[in-house]
């Protein structure tokens, strides 16, 4: 039926409800026009008892239709999750390559976040320790990964704080023996190439020192006192 007016406000008939051929859990309401009036998640369709016969107002379809995009960015943004652990700002960001507007995007951040589904803290402190022992980086380097990745400066040092030195410099112990194999020149020239890889890194001056005496470079003590002054100085 054409749009009736009813006490000044509009109500169109939903005539017919069909599947959408490739998206499952996607449903198209048609009323006389051959595009679809709405086009909703089932969930949204149970929700609101969306039926063949309904009369909807144009107020009615707008609040189902932003409803429904607000429930399918939060749909989406679990789907993403599933792969690995994101920030809050990722999932922003891959929301927002969905063309999804901004005011949904944030409903279902905030949505996850309530129910502890996205937590940068954890995430800042999950990635971070794993960084360290896998990944042969220092506190450094992770911290600007953590922040180019959306964590708040604060969430970021926290959880950098938390981080074992003892871990770190045994990561830093592997890094520079992996290192050491492929150096050429002599042993100062070695150590000082080796100790600018490793601040590189991201490691600190204390574990890069450390990691370089446990090298052992055929006792040169001199060419170890020298590097030891360079680190000093930056």
């Amino acid at each position: 039926m054409a749009p009736s007016n009813v006490e000044n406000e509009e109500e169109w008939m939903i005539l017919s409800v069909r599947l959408d051929k490739k998206e499952r859990k996607l449903y198209h309401l048609f009323a006389e026009s051959e595009e679809p009036l709405l086009s909703v998640h089932e969930d949204i369709l149970i929700r609101f008892r969306l039926a063949k016969g309904q009369l909807l107002t144009e107020i009615q379809i707008e609040e189902i239709r932003t409803e429904d995009e607000r429930y399918r960015g939060y749909i989406l943004a679990i789907g993403y999750l599933g792969a690995k652990p994101r920030t809050r700002k990722q999932i922003e960001q891959y929301l927002s390559r969905k063309q999804f507007e901004n005011d949904n995007i944030q409903y279902a951040l905030d949505r996850l976040e309530r129910e502890h589904i996205v937590d940068d803290e954890q995430y800042a402190r999950q990635f971070a320790a794993g960084r360290l022992k896998n990944g042969l980086k220092g506190r450094r380097f992770i911290k600007q990964e953590l922040q180019q990745r959306g964590v708040s400066k604060e969430a970021a040092a926290e959880a950098i704080d938390a981080l074992d030195e003892e871990i770190e410099l045994a990561s830093a112990k592997k890094a520079a023996e992996k290192k050491w194999r492929s150096l050429k020149g002599e042993t100062f020239e070695k150590k000082r190439k080796l100790m600018g890889y490793l601040m590189r890194r991201g490691f600190p001056g204390d574990i890069v020192k450390k990691a370089i005496k446990w090298i052992d470079l055929n006792g040169d003590e001199d060419a170890f006192e020298e590097v030891d002054g360079l680190l000093l100085d930056n």
